[in-house]
C-alpha cells in the first residue's frame, strides 16, 4: 500500500491560507492583470461591485444587533477598581480619534471612488450638522436599515439595548444569538474579500494606473503614522500623569508581550489569554485584571477610532466637503463611540465607516466603497490596529492598578520580581 504523503498544491495551499495572505495575492494578481490584460480587469469590477453590495446590506443589520446586544448583555459590576480602567480606554478612544483628526489635516488623503450617480448632501457648519443629526435618530428603523441611515440605527441599537436589559435572561440569549448568527454572516462575506479585492484593485490600477496603489500607501502611513503617536507619545503620557513615573518600560513591554502576537492574530478576542498572562507577570490584581482585560478587548478601539477618523475624513477630502473643527470634534466623539461598538471579526471597525460618514450626508454606496479601500489596506491596517488595541488593554490596565494600589516601585519591577 503506498503510504506516499501528496504534497499540497500551490492553489490549494492558498485557498486555504489565512485572508491576510490571500488578500495580498488578490492586490498582486489584481496588479498584474491590470498590466497585462486591462480589458480583462475592468470586467472584472463586477467581483467588486458584488462584494461591496454585499458589504452595503450586511452592515446596517451587523451594526443594529450588535449595539442593542452588548447593552442588554452588559453585566453590572460593582468593582470600584473597574471605574478607572474604563475611564482610561474612553480617554484613550477619544484621544486617539482626536489624533488621527489632526493627521488627517495635516496629511490629506484622496481616494479613488466611483462618482457616478452619487449624490451628496454635505451639511454646512456645526448647527446644520446637528438638526441633520437630530432628523436622523428619529428616523424609522425599517427606513433607516433601508437607507443607511446609520445614525437612526445606532439610536436604536441604544434604545432597545437599555429596553432589553429588564428582559428575561431567555430574551437577552436570543438577542445575543442573533448578534452571534450576524456576525457569522458578515464572516461569509468577508471569506470573500479576497475575491472582491480582486476586482477592485484589478478595475482602479487599468482605470487610473498606479495613481490608486499610491494613494493606498498615502493612506496606510497615515493611519500608521496615528496609530504609531497613540502607542509611543499619547500612551505614555497619560501613564505618567496616572503613575507619575518613565512610562515606557511598561509600554514597551507591553507592545512587545502583547502587541506583536495581536498584530499576526489580528483579533483581540484570541490575544485575551495573552494579555491575561501578562497582567500576571506584571503582577497585577486578578480580580482586576480577569474583568478589564475582557472589556478591553470590546471597548477599547484606539486602532479602531483611528481607522473611522482617517477614511472618514479621506472620503470627505475626495468629495470636496470642507471640514470645519467643530465638526471634526463631533466626528471625533462618533468615531469613538462606533469604535467601541466595532465587530470582533476581522475588518469589524471598516464596517462602521459609513455611519461616521452619515454624518457628512456622504452618500452610503461611496461609503461602501471606501470600506472596500478599508479592506484593500487591511492587509496592514488591520494588524497595526488590533495590536495598538490589545497592548493598550495590558497598558491601561497595569497603569490605574498600579495608581489604585499606591506602590511605588515600577510594574516592570514588579514583573521582574515575579518571574524570579
Amino acid at each position: 500500500m503506498n503510504t506516499t504523503n501528496k504534497q499540497p498544491s500551490l492553489l490549494s495551499t492558498i485557498i486555504n491560507a489565512n485572508i491576510v495572505l490571500q488578500i495580498l495575492v488578490a492586490i498582486i494578481i489584481g496588479i498584474a492583470l491590470a498590466v497585462a490584460a486591462p480589458t480583462l480587469a475592468m470586467q472584472l469590477s463586477l467581483l467588486g461591485s458584488l462584494f461591496v453590495g454585499a458589504l452595503k446590506a450586511v452592515a446596517p443589520v451587523l451594526v443594529l444587533v450588535l449595539v442593542a446586544s452588548a447593552i442588554a448583555n452588559q453585566k453590572s459590576n460593582s468593582d470600584a477598581n473597574l471605574k478607572p480602567i474604563v475611564i482610561l480606554y474612553l480617554v484613550g478612544t477619544l484621544s486617539a480619534a482626536i489624533i488621527a483628526v489632526l493627521m488627517s489635516f495635516l496629511f490629506p488623503t484622496t481616494l479613488t471612488l466611483d462618482l457616478a450617480g452619487a449624490t451628496n448632501n454635505p451639511p454646512q457648519g456645526l448647527g446644520e450638522v446637528l438638526t441633520s443629526l437630530a432628523y436622523k435618530i428619529v428616523d424609522n428603523p425599517i427606513n433607516a436599515i433601508a437607507t443607511g441611515n446609520f445614525i437612526g440605527i445606532l439610536a436604536w441599537g441604544l434604545g432597545l439595548g437599555f429596553a432589553m436589559k429588564k428582559a428575561s435572561d431567555s430574551s437577552k440569549v436570543m438577542l445575543h444569538d442573533l448578534a452571534e448568527a450576524v456576525s457569522g454572516i458578515v464572516k461569509i462575506v468577508i471569506r470573500f474579500a479576497p475575491l472582491g479585492i480582486l476586482g477592485l484593485v484589478s478595475s482602479a490600477v487599468a482605470k487610473t494606473g498606479f495613481t490608486a496603489i499610491m494613494q493606498y500607501s498615502h493612506l496606510v502611513m497615515v493611519l500608521v503614522g496615528a496609530m504609531a503617536l497613540i502607542a509611543l507619545v499619547v500612551n505614555p503620557i497619560i501613564v505618567y500623569l496616572i503613575t507619575h513615573k518613565n512610562p515606557y518600560p511598561l509600554v514597551l513591554t507591553c507592545l512587545r508581550d502583547s502587541g506583536i502576537t495581536a498584530f499576526f492574530t489580528r483579533s483581540s478576542a484570541a490575544n485575551i489569554p495573552v494579555n491575561m498572562a501578562l497582567c500576571k507577570r506584571l503582577n497585577l490584581h486578578e480580580d482586576t485584571y480577569s474583568l478589564s482585560i475582557p472589556l478591553g478587548a470590546t471597548v477599547n478601539m484606539a486602532g479602531a477610532a483611528i481607522t473611522i477618523t482617517v477614511l472618514t475624513l479621506a472620503t470627505t477630502h475626495t468629495l470636496g466637503i470642507d471640514v470645519d473643527i467643530t465638526t471634526a470634534i463631533l466626528l471625533s466623539v462618533v468615531a469613538s463611540v462606533s469604535a467601541c461598538g466595532a465587530s470582533g471579526v476581522a475588518g469589524g471597525s471598516l464596517l462602521l465607516i459609513p455611519l461616521a460618514c452619515s454624518l457628512f450626508g456622504i452618500d452610503n454606496n461611496v461609503a461602501m466603497q471606501v470600506v472596500a479601500v478599508g479592506f484593500i489596506i487591511g492587509v496592514i491596517q488591520d494588524s497595526c490596529e488590533t495590536a495598538l488595541n490589545s497592548s493598550t488593554d495590558v497598558v491601561f490596565s497595569a497603569a490605574a492598578s498600579h495608581h489604585l494600589t499606591s506602590g511605588d516601585e515600577p510594574l516592570v519591577e514588579a514583573k521582574a520580581k515575579t518571574q524570579s
